[in-house]
């Protein structure tokens, strides 16, 4: 491998002598001098290109649309008129940006929106173009101009976000086909940062209802990144354990549990002496209801006094998941004799253990 850390970790593995280990899994506790940032995490996976370079990405209508703040005609836009349920999304990055659910006719023309899918989504920008002061409106990650907010729309909200069509993508929400008798449970997905994916996949996998457990990556802006550019610290992505579960054996705060005793969701951008953004504590929701449990559930770990440190764990959209290459998957399974194993990972399995016999005598 040519990535640092892959380098550190065979070392750690073959030639550390033990009480080096020993001090590794110590230094997971350390604490390091940064501290977590109130309310909504930032956006840490930026899209910055060059004009030629978003010329290149982007159709004509695209890039005059998203990099030149221009405006389509009314009543041209593909999306103007479009009905379908599913989730708009940025043309220019791919960032989830609205929801069907929240689309409305409002007769201007273009799509329009009561609200945001996430607050953090996009942000909002006073514009004095044409002689007028309205309020602009650009996608968060990569700064594309989409269009203008205006505060006219329906209730809930009273808002209406006035949006290119060019500045938007759209995926489909699948029809679920009807359940049938004798039909397998219906699995949930659930996706979590707790530094290095070889311990965090190897946990999850010992709880009943969870069905499998990949390792992969989330939360960047390189399409199909491998583990070195991962490393590297510039593609954005968290290293993560993505779950498939049943949740009528196992709930997500089940879940929730597990991840917070096999790290310390304290320490910001690494755990133990694994550095770097793509070790961050991160929970990555796949819905309004996971979104909510997964602030509920940090919430209390704060005012519990577990920890000395504030929790620094971000709680983010889940966005596209990039499976690791296939020597990650069931690490510790197929590597259970290996010195990094025994030391690193063992230990975190038997908490777990004890947790889950603990569980069961409640």
């Amino acid at each position: 491998m040519k990535s640092r850390e892959w380098n550190y970790r065979m070392t750690a593995v073959f030639l550390v002598p033990a009480f080096v280990v020993l001090y590794a899994l110590a230094a997971r506790h350390f604490n390091g001098s940064s501290t977590a940032a109130g309310g909504e995490i930032e956006m840490a996976d930026k899209v910055v290109k060059s004009k030629e370079e978003w010329k290149e990405t982007l159709t004509p209508e695209q890039h005059n649309i998203l990099r030149e703040c221009g405006t389509e005609r009314a009543f041209t836009g593909k999306y103007w008129d479009h009905k379908a349920s599913g989730v708009y999304t940025c043309a220019g990055c791919g960032q989830k940006l609205f929801d069907s659910d929240d689309k409305f006719q409002s007769g201007s023309g273009w799509p329009s929106f009561t609200r945001p899918a996430d607050a953090g989504s996009v942000s909002e920008h006073t514009d004095h173009n044409l002689g007028m002061t309205r309020t602009e409106v650009k996608c968060r990650r990569c700064d594309g101009h989409l269009g203008h907010v205006f505060s006219d729309g329906p209730k809930p909200t009273g808002m209406r976000y006035c949006i290119n069509s060019a500045a938007l993508d759209f995926e489909k929400k699948a029809s679920a086909p009807a359940k049938q008798a004798g039909d397998p449970p219906e699995l949930a997905t659930a996706t979590f940062g707790a530094g290095c994916f070889w311990c965090v996949e190897a946990a999850f996998e010992m709880l009943d209802g969870v069905k499998s457990v990949k390792s992969g990556y989330m939360g960047g802006h390189v399409k199909n990144p491998t583990y070195e550019q991962v490393c590297s610290g510039r593609t954005g992505h968290a290293e993560v354990a993505q779950v498939s579960y049943d949740p009528k054996r196992v709930s997500f705060e089940g879940l929730l549990e597990v991840f917070w005793l096999v790290h310390d969701p304290t320490t910001l951008n690494r755990q133990g002496v694994d550095v770097g953004t793509q070790y961050r504590s991160a929970i990555f929701y796949h819905s309004p209801e996971q979104k909510a449990a997964a602030k509920k559930s940090k919430r209390a770990l704060d005012e519990s006094g577990k920890f000395r440190n504030p929790v620094v764990t971000e709680i983010v959209a889940a966005s596209e998941f990039y499976e690791a290459e296939k020597y990650h998957q069931d690490y510790f399974r197929n590597n259970s004799d290996a010195p990094y194993c025994k030391a690193v990972i063992a230990p975190k399995l038997k908490k777990v253990r004890a947790a889950t016999r603990e569980a069961g005598r409640r």
